[in-house]
């Protein structure tokens, strides 16, 4: 191992990455973002002083600006959104004013307990955040503090689902902060809130945490949530309710973000977003992957960006292997082969590095291949290099957490687990495999690198994707346009009525609180009373069913109860598939993959959610092939560019599973296929279309033997962009393009969001369709393919193994649309005044 410091020397550690200039054509840009100077300020007054005192003794002599900003108006009982970078010391903005108004009503406490006017309630503290493992975190924060602070007065406790119902009483009748999660408010606080009435009564600060993470459907979930949350807090409260402090990434327009996750006005919270802490220069590379020589592939062949054992079309199911493309002109390298390399150089280099990848699988592969690189030159440091993601027992995060932290562990790859809020600093490095969805999570995974002031070195690695490939090659897209805003539909219908249910089941609903649940709250409550899940009284809505009515909805899942996948022999279930992804995934004959092992698909049962798998060793995959036809239900808006029409409303996407193939791994040989007997499934969302008539087509020398390639083509390069202007990922989008639509009678391009009701992605692709086209004529354009690969118009995901596709035609029939558009001037890509994070 090199004797040199890394820390601090991030030229230094990208000459490693370019390996003294042997790696430097795969360098497409290098972006210098300059060190930021702290401003500091004085203790508020209010702030309890012991607290103070402890923050002092963990070395915070005194605050940023911007904490005391957004504390003073939280103290002030303004709901407050502090929107700034990892690592600016969020926590104390909000810990600040709820512990020390908790302080104060201890203190008062004990002035005099013989005067009635000291017997008062204590006041609590709720913290909300998306996962289990940053309420850990924050409890061991808090606990330090308080230590510190000499406080222990202050009762702190998680609870969740995990959380023993002895110590769950304790929480219960005790606790003046409880750190938990939006699911257990759902599931249990908010159903079961009479024996949290002390919680509810006393509640003075509810804290959301990295509340950018509630987007999409889960958005809409945990903003009814919340909701539900305010409405029971008036029930057993006084006064104006709780105060919100709402903690967030850097991210477009915060205020109205959280002002859409609360149901208050825009103008009733207050945003904290200029970052008064300071950082260290980045060092920000672009990196392609190099083309892998002497490889050729057919057309015939899928792309292997997808888990060749088709366990699931998601995130989690994506798989790099170590050839990425085996379509189009030369496959390049996979992005996690390529960080396996980069981190393993890294480590040898003395460099502290964290690798994010897009999967789990995907971590734990380039920890190992790591590993073996590093085995070879030096055994000693394989030990060095660990995987960290969802899934592992809290002690053992715990316990990597710790290890990178004090250096006895140089790098870590891992999932966007360590995206959020736990505590990880003074690392030199950050290499991200793969565009991570959103450029609020890619700041959000820069901003590990170089905290606490120090230089640091970033590196994103693109996938063989259009957007990965689009971004690397238009750094303006990354470092001149600003982050994306916070997209979620709190109207959404399917969403909402299962909450009205468990809101009435709460308590009966009453007209006057309608409006808290928005403006269409009154007509989905006459649909939930046609359809009897709750019976109308003079004195409002009412639950009249036995079950609970919160497990009507899960707040993660995507429509329809899970598909549990039980081992037919045994009756041990292995996993759970999407619903919406069963037929595909799990359908009989399928090759379902856990663990390494490989098991076949017996049965499929939809009606009761259970797919029965048998042990069997076999060396393919299977692939399943099916159709997708599209009806426009109404139209919400409509423009036109002349000729042609843009859409946005509702629609009903019906998807059947026709047949499967079966292909040898890993060469993807084609063994044979099969047909499929299985029902049509049907999807009611909002989808955004736009229609080009026969005259534009001709215009564009597109015929109509080129037609239905050149509309498939845009259609999946579309898809590939859009996350650059929506909080999603393109498996939160689908898609159907045909040369003549029944309800159009022109030929269209549908994008819709892959929700029941829509997540506001497809909204957001309407409201921005000249920055959106521009985007993806670009990307298609700009590929060095001749024909169409999947860095532009293939598509991981397409039900019709990429048949058929024209790029040439695509690119002449998007000129053509694009011809019709307004002006550049839209907010997007091509906004140039933003400021960058870091």
């Amino acid at each position: 191992m090199h004797g040199w410091s890394a820390v601090g020397d991030s030229e230094r550690l990208l000459d490693v990455l370019l390996a003294g200039g042997r790696r430097a054509d795969r360098l497409t840009h290098v972006e210098r973002i300059p060190a930021r100077t702290g401003e500091q300020v004085d203790w508020p007054a209010w702030a309890d002083t012991s607290l103070v005192a402890g923050y002092r003794a963990l070395g915070v002599e005194r605050p940023w600006r911007h904490q005391v900003e957004a504390a003073d108006a939280a103290w002030a009982g303004r709901h407050t959104v502090l929107a700034t970078s990892t690592g600016s010391g969020k926590s104390l903005a909000f810990w600040l004013p709820a512990l020390s108004a908790v302080r104060a009503d201890i203190g008062a406490g004990l002035l005099d307990p013989g005067r009635i006017e000291s017997v008062q309630r204590r006041g609590s503290v709720l913290y909300l955040c998306p996962t289990k493992a940053l309420a850990a975190d924050q409890l061991t924060a808090l606990d330090r503090l308080l230590t510190a602070a000499h406080s222990r007065d202050v009762r702190v406790a998680t609870c969740d689902g995990d959380t023993a119902m002895a110590e769950r009483r304790w929480v219960q009748d005790y606790a003046d902060v409880v750190l938990t999660n939006p699911d257990f408010l759902h599931f249990s606080l908010l159903p079961g809130h009479r024996r949290w009435a002390r919680l509810l009564a006393s509640l003075q600060y509810v804290v959301v945490d990295e509340c950018h993470a509630f987007r999409g459907v889960f958005g809409a979930h945990v903003a009814a949530v919340l909701r539900r949350l305010r409405r029971l807090a008036a029930h057993y409260g006084t006064g104006p309710g709780p105060t919100f402090v709402l903690a967030s990434a850097t991210t477009s327009d915060p205020a109205a973000s959280a002002s859409r996750l609360l149901g208050v006005d825009a103008a009733d919270v207050v945003a904290i977003t200029h970052d008064t802490s300071p950082a260290g220069r980045k060092t920000f590379a672009l990196w392609q992957p190099p083309e892998l020589p002497g490889t050729q592939a057919p057309w015939s062949r899928a792309p292997l960006a997808v888990d060749p054992w088709a366990t699931g079309a998601s995130d989690e199911a994506v798989v790099d292997v170590d050839i990425d493309v085996v379509d189009g002109e030369r496959p390049r390298r996979s992005a996690t082969a390529e960080i396996a390399e980069l981190l393993a150089d890294l480590t040898v280099a003395g460099a502290r590095s964290l690798a994010f990848t897009r999967s789990r699988r995907a971590a734990e592969s380039v920890a190992i291949v790591t590993q073996r690189h590093l085995a070879a030159v030096d055994p000693s440091l394989a030990g060095q290099v660990a995987a960290y993601r969802g899934g592992y027992l809290p002690e053992e995060r715990r316990a990597l957490e710790s290890s990178i932290r004090t250096g006895r562990l140089r790098a870590l790859a891992t999932t966007n687990a360590l995206e959020l809020g736990v505590d990880i600093s003074g690392l030199d490095v950050v290499l991200i495999a793969g565009w991570p969805g959103t450029r609020v999570s890619l700041w959000q995974q820069a901003g590990r690198a170089g905290r606490a002031g120090a230089d640091g070195l970033v590196a994103l690695v693109a996938r063989e994707d259009p957007l990965d490939t689009f971004l690397v090659h238009h750094p303006e897209a990354i470092f001149a346009a600003p982050v994306e805003a916070t997209v979620f539909d709190p109207a959404n219908p399917y969403v909402l009525a299962p909450h009205l249910c468990a809101a009435a089941a709460e308590l009966p609903l009453r007209a006057e609180e309608l409006g808290l649940f928005g403006p269409d709250t009154r007509e989905l409550l006459d649909v939930l009373v046609e359809r009897g899940a709750l019976r109308r009284r003079a004195s409002g809505w009412y639950w009249t069913r036995h079950d609970s009515a919160a497990r009507l909805t899960s707040l993660r899942g995507t429509g329809g109860d899970p598909v549990r996948v039980v081992e037919e022999e045994t009756g041990r279930m292995l996993g759970t598939v999407d619903f919406a992804a069963a037929d595909a995934t799990v359908h009989p004959g399928a090759v379902y993959t856990h663990q390494g092992i490989t098991f076949v698909v017996t049965e499929l049962h939809l009606d009761d959610a259970v797919a029965l798998v048998a042990r069997r060793d076999v060396d393919f995959g299977t692939w399943a092939r099916w159709q997708t036809s599209i009806d426009i239900r109404s139209t919400r808006d409509e423009r036109d560019w002349g000729p042609v029409t843009w859409g946005f409303g509702q629609v009903d996407v019906a998807t059947q599973v026709l047949s499967f193939q079966r292909k040898r791994i890993p060469d993807l040989l084609v063994l044979g296929s099969q047909e499929l007997d299985l029902p049509v499934q049907t999807l009611t969302t909002a989808a955004v279309w736009w229609t080009v008539p026969a005259a534009v087509l001709a215009e564009a020398g597109i015929t109509a033997e080129l037609a239905p390639g050149a509309l498939h083509a845009a259609e999946h390069a579309s898809i590939g962009l859009l996350p650059l202007l929506a909080t999603c990922d393109r498996w939160d989008l689908g898609g159907v393009s045909t040369e003549m639509h029944v309800d159009t009678e022109r030929a269209t391009v549908f994008v819709y969001d892959g929700y029941p009701g829509g997540a506001g992605f497809a909204e957001r692709g309407f409201h921005l369709g000249a920055t959106w086209l521009r985007a993806t004529r670009e990307a298609i354009a700009g590929c060095r393919c001749a024909t169409g690969c999947p860095a532009c118009i293939q598509s991981p995901k397409c039900g019709n193994a990429n048949n058929p596709l024209e790029k040439a035609a695509a690119i002449r029939l998007l000129d053509a649309v694009l011809a019709y558009a307004p002006e550049p001037g839209e907010a997007g890509l091509s906004a140039s005044t933003a400021e960058t994070p870091s």
